[in-house]
């Protein structure tokens, strides 16, 4: 794949605009259950997703074409084909990037969905720091009938894996901090945990957002946590390795007192002893490596601030609270 004419990219341009799966029906009709169990999950408030003339969030568009784990029946020949032209080339390894969504027509319960993939494009041989490949992008129309109501371009990276960096060398990886979420690792910086407040109708949001998903408002101030909570939910990381962390350890949603929920390590207590309902604190950690200086928010659990500390060796871990900004 080094150097050259890439006589594999010209292949796979070929499968451009063929058929990525077979077309399909919805499972289901867009119906008010999974419209709810949707607004639940999500934390969505909006008056426009409940009553007799509700639609559904457009964001729910893709789940509306899901067959769930027994699937519609599998891919066309032309996928299947170009995957295994990729895996035939070295390129085994696979992660999805992101995912692009317009919406066109609103969806309301009783609508019966019908979709079609195909492969949109793939992309020039790519160097990434996974590793070099081909960026592949379906792309799904969701009709109702005749008519359009959006379409979801779906894309990922097939790649040939580098090589993998020592535990000793690998860096801990920086949060990404943009123009939506800057304010809030200012305050970790500072040692404060800073929660959006809505100016207009006062809620809370976790993580940071342009505008208030409860009235749309733009407007916004911060409120400083107490730094408590509660462990919502956890799971405990086993695989897939990260050379700047050691598995197994947890990783938690905690839910601060002031109502709002963030993802952050859980630390001072043994993995497999972290609970549904431990109590934990705020702790602010700063780290010094080549890049500079980072501070992270971690939880420690509250029953142990009196003597287990680093029970476990979880001290070593704890770094990923860098995500409490991003989840």
């Amino acid at each position: 794949m080094a150097g050259g004419t890439d006589e594999l990219g010209v292949r796979l341009k070929v499968y451009e605009g063929q058929p990525a799966a077979v077309s399909g029906v919805g499972r289901d009709p867009v119906n008010l259950p999974m419209i709810r169990h949707w607004c639940e999950a999500t934390g969505d408030t909006n008056p426009a997703y409940e009553g007799p003339d509700a639609i559904a969030p457009p964001t729910m568009l893709q789940a509306w074409t899901m067959g769930g784990l027994s699937g519609h029946g599998g891919r066309t020949g032309a996928y299947d084909e170009l995957m295994a032209l990729l895996d035939e080339a070295g390129c085994t390894s696979v992660v999805a990037t992101d995912c692009e969504q317009e919406y066109l027509k609103p969806l309301r319960p009783g609508d019966e969905v019908v979709f079609d993939t195909v492969i949109e494009s793939v992309s020039e041989r790519k160097r990434t720091k996974l590793g070099t490949g081909y960026f592949v992008t379906t792309r799904t129309d969701v009709r109702v009938g005749d008519d359009l109501a959006g379409t979801h371009r779906f894309r990922i990276l097939k790649y040939a894996p580098s090589a993998r960096p020592s535990a000793a060398k690998a860096r801990r990886p920086r949060p990404v901090v943009n123009r939506d979420n800057v304010g809030f690792w200012e305050g970790v910086a500072e040692g404060r945990l800073l929660i959006q407040r809505c100016a207009d109708c006062g809620t809370l949001r976790h993580p940071w957002l342009p505008g208030c998903n409860a009235c749309g408002s733009l407007d916004w101030d911060t409120v400083e946590s107490a730094g408590e909570g509660t462990v919502y939910s956890y799971v405990v990381m086993h695989h897939p390795p990260f050379p700047a962390f050691a598995p197994p350890y947890a990783v938690g949603l905690i839910e601060l007192a002031e109502g709002v929920r963030m993802v952050s390590n859980v630390v001072g207590v043994p993995y497999d002893k972290v609970r549904i309902g431990l109590p934990v604190r705020v702790e602010f950690r700063r780290y010094e490596d080549e890049e500079g200086a980072l501070t992270l928010p971690v939880f420690r659990s509250v029953d142990t601030l009196g003597g287990l500390g680093g029970l476990g060796g979880l001290d070593s871990l704890d770094g990923l609270g860098g995500l409490g900004g991003e989840v």
